[in-house]
């Protein structure tokens, strides 16, 4: 009798942890396909973009900067037209249409943040977008005496924001994969 019932027990608690099991890695194998859709649907490309904005926007300067290395826009002397003109191709081919696809990640892939409210950070940039894109409407219909969004471009702040979740999200994704991090 005492047998059984031992038998009976272990079977149980058999059952019982392989059940637990199952459940933590059922759990464990959604937060790496969610982890994987975050990386690869929202802050992978939200990275890549903002690097890459970055560095287009630094090369812009190198080739446009007044001889003291400013910006013809923060400069006592205002821009020439032929620095206007040159900004608004640069704007109309590079920095709108960057700056399009991260407002767009942010708005397609909301469901992907790892905050639980929107970042102020995101909806700035998602105004700045707005702003430029009646600027550009305004240059399509030939007026010219606006070159800047009405708000500001927080590009340090977006770039800080996409580096962080990309790399908390790569070191998280290390770890369930079961990847040693070299520190």
């Amino acid at each position: 009798m005492i047998t059984a019932v031992v038998t009976i027990a272990l079977a149980f608690v058999g059952y019982g942890a392989t059940y637990l099991n199952g459940l933590r890695l059922a759990q464990r194998q959604e937060r790496l396909a969610r982890l994987n859709r975050q990386l690869g649907d929202f802050y992978g490309p939200l990275f890549a973009l903002t690097e890459a904005n970055g560095r287009i926007f630094g090369a812009f300067m190198e080739r446009n900067a007044r001889p003291d290395g400013r910006s013809p826009f923060v400069h006592e002397i205002p821009p020439s037209d032929e620095e206007l003109a040159e900004w608004r191709l640069w704007v109309r081919a590079v920095f709108l249409p960057n700056i399009q696809a991260m407002r767009d990640l942010v708005i397609k892939h909301a469901d992907l943040l790892s905050e639980p409210e929107m970042p102020p950070i995101l909806l700035q940039l998602c105004a700045h977008v707005s702003g430029y894109e009646v600027t550009a409407a305004r240059w399509e219909q030939g007026s010219y005496d606006q070159h800047l969004s009405v708000v500001p471009f927080p590009s340090e702040e977006i770039a800080a924001y996409a580096r962080h979740g990309f790399t908390g999200l790569k070191q998280e994704q290390g770890r369930l994969l079961g990847r040693r991090q070299d520190g």
